[in-house]
């Protein structure tokens, strides 16, 4: 639901957190509206771009508000720069824009790609969930493609909470983790969909 009136509900949303915020607003690229916590109040989840001077491999960061239960405000809860590759720039290339999304069941996507550039495409998916009072990643997806070579594309799903990756369609095991959004990187990810038996 991208509409105007939605785009005045994040403007609102985000000027509600406190002065100490860590995001600016003209560094954020994508929101998404969202119950994480499941207490019947809305929150807020970002995808910020870095500082121009920080020289970051992921110059994206993920910015979880949560509803203050006491006054109704927005709270961060979860704060972690440098986690997402992508363009960041309006004028940046066309398919490698980064996305986020509330999922009906109060997690999180975050969608990063390279749709564009080179024969070597593909598409990593992290979906977040509110665990112990605190954001996990629960699922790691890649999807690749090479575009010289139809038939070279691999698929692998992996549940980081239960172990359960699903590779190019065969379905096989590798550790369980419940791995915080600030101590993720993706190479947990990689490394299972690589390994896993």
């Amino acid at each position: 639901m991208k509409t105007p009136a939605c785009a005045l509900i994040l403007l609102s949303l985000a000027t509600a957190a406190h002065a100490g915020d860590p995001v600016p607003p003209g560094r954020i690229i994508d929101a998404a509206i969202g119950d994480w916590n499941k207490d019947g109040k809305p929150d807020l989840a970002l995808l910020a771009a870095s500082s121009p001077d920080d020289q970051a491999d992921n110059p994206i960061g993920i910015y979880i508000y949560l509803r203050d239960d006491e006054h109704s405000l927005l709270k961060l809860a979860a704060s972690a720069p440098d986690k997402i590759w992508g363009s960041v720039e309006p004028g940046g290339v066309v398919g490698q824009e980064p996305s986020i999304s509330a999922l009906p069941n109060g997690s999180i996507a975050i969608v990063s790609q390279n749709d564009s550039i080179g024969r070597d495409r593909w598409e990593q998916t992290l979906t977040l969930a509110y665990r112990n009072s605190g954001f996990v990643v629960a699922g790691y997806t890649y999807d690749s493609s090479d575009t010289l070579e139809p038939d070279n594309s691999h698929s692998c799903d992996y549940n980081v909470l239960t172990g359960k990756v699903t590779k190019d369609g065969k379905t096989l095991k590798a550790d369980a983790k419940t791995v915080s959004i600030q101590d993720w990187q993706d190479d947990i990810g990689q490394k299972a969909c690589e390994s896993g038996q």
